[in-house]
């Protein structure tokens, strides 16, 4: 996959994860009342960036400190590397 963003320094590029649309028990979810996703997949890492790689599931700090960029119909994160608090296996 081919992303149009390349991040700078310690930047991570994520696109967040669907939230669930249906609970455990079966119940669906009206689309308004669903949280937001704090787990992203990186698909671009700046080169000052370490601990995390293309591929990688990550759990990050708060939504309001990523900025959300659409490019084309994708919906990206660009979050900066001390707001990553995770990876998820």
């Amino acid at each position: 996959m081919s992303v149009p963003i390349q991040p700078l320094g310690e930047y991570v590029v994520a696109q967040a994860e669907e939230a669930a649309a249906k609970t455990h028990s079966g119940l669906y979810i009206p689309g308004g009342a669903q949280e937001k996703p704090k787990i992203a997949k990186v698909v671009a890492v700046g080169k000052e960036v370490k601990n995390v790689n293309v591929g990688d599931r990550i759990i990050y700090k708060n939504e309001y400190e990523a900025t959300t960029v659409k490019v084309g119909s994708a919906e990206y994160i660009i979050i900066f590397d001390k707001n990553i608090i995770a990876t998820v296996k």
